[in-house]
């Protein structure tokens, strides 16, 4: 998957703009995590398992993981992204905070094909499906149904387009930015989401209005 440095989008309710990962190492920081890490973790207190591993998919700057990870400590948290710049960052927030439940970063390629030989208990993946390509969802929900374990869900957390539901204007003007800057982005329509997880053995379980015009929507198998 190719999103360039692009690493936690800022939420689209709250007049977005593009977070760029800079080069080079050390922390990074994006941010829109400030804004969203809460409302996201108070929602997963709900989606998450008590116990078990949850793969982090385009992890970013690293600052999501490591929240949740504190939130969580009985949970394992497996940090993974594309970008070896983010991934970079990640490893230096982990290394800074000493949590020994962030396993290093993995380096993953939604459209590789190429997994982790792992099973995991929950995917979590947070504004991703609007900065990268159609494959790489598609590929996201290839990976999900092999490597979640049974009763394993897949979380997203982003803004979507619903044909039975009016479009917030910043979340309009959001799609827009996206497009003019690659035309490969831009918001999906939740209708070919949830086609697409049907594709794939996983059907839509949960619909959760966010702040800032997000969704959190939660696929487990069908």
């Amino acid at each position: 998957m190719n999103t360039g440095n692009i690493a936690d989008m800022s939420d689209a309710g709250s007049e977005p703009q593009p977070f760029e990962l800079g080069p080079g190492a050390g922390k990074q920081h994006a941010p829109a995590t400030l804004r969203n890490r809460e409302p996201i973790a108070a929602m997963l207190v709900e989606l998450l398992p008590k116990t078990g591993t949850v793969l982090e998919i385009a992890s970013g700057t690293g600052e999501h993981v490591v929240h949740f990870a504190r939130c969580f400590p009985d949970l394992t948290w497996q940090p993974t992204d594309v970008s070896a710049d983010a991934l970079r960052s990640i490893a230096a927030w982990r290394d800074d905070t000493g949590l020994d439940n962030i396993l290093p970063p993995h380096q993953l390629d939604l459209t590789s094909g190429v997994w982790p030989a792992i099973k995991v208990d929950a995917i979590f993946c947070a504004n991703m499906t609007h900065i990268a390509p159609w494959a790489a969802t598609v590929g996201l929900f290839e990976g999900a149904r092999q490597i979640l374990k049974r009763d394993g869900a897949l979380i997203l957390y982003g803004p979507f387009f619903e044909r039975d539901v009016g479009t917030a204007p910043s979340n309009l003007s959001f799609d827009l930015s996206l497009r003019a800057r690659d035309p490969n982005w831009g918001l999906r329509d939740l209708a070919q989401v949830d086609k697409l997880a049907v594709e794939h053995g996983m059907r839509r379980t949960r619909r959760i209005s966010m702040p800032a015009n997000n969704l959190m929507l939660v696929y487990q198998a069908s």
